[in-house]
């Protein structure tokens, strides 16, 4: 199946724009337990309740629960 040709408009600000739905794949849920989040160490967007916090660098950081490696092995 053959990818439709991507139309992009330059404006006269000079931003490029590609012909795209409008929206994010990350959208609000409605839930706080559905939300997504971006993993400090992996950066991949998983649900916060698959999350833990983790003292990282000085700070709290929001990491992948038991591990990134562990997530990705069972994603597959």
């Amino acid at each position: 199946m053959a990818k439709s040709e991507v139309k992009t408009t330059m404006l006269a600000d000079g931003l490029r724009y590609k012909s795209k739905a409008s929206g994010s794949p990350f959208a609000v849920a409605s839930s706080f337990g559905g939300a997504t989040m971006s993993c400090f160490l992996c950066g991949k967007h998983r649900t916060r309740s698959l999350m833990t916090t983790r003292k990282l660098l000085g700070t709290s950081q929001v990491v992948c629960s038991p591990s990134c490696k562990a997530m990705d092995e069972a994603a597959s």
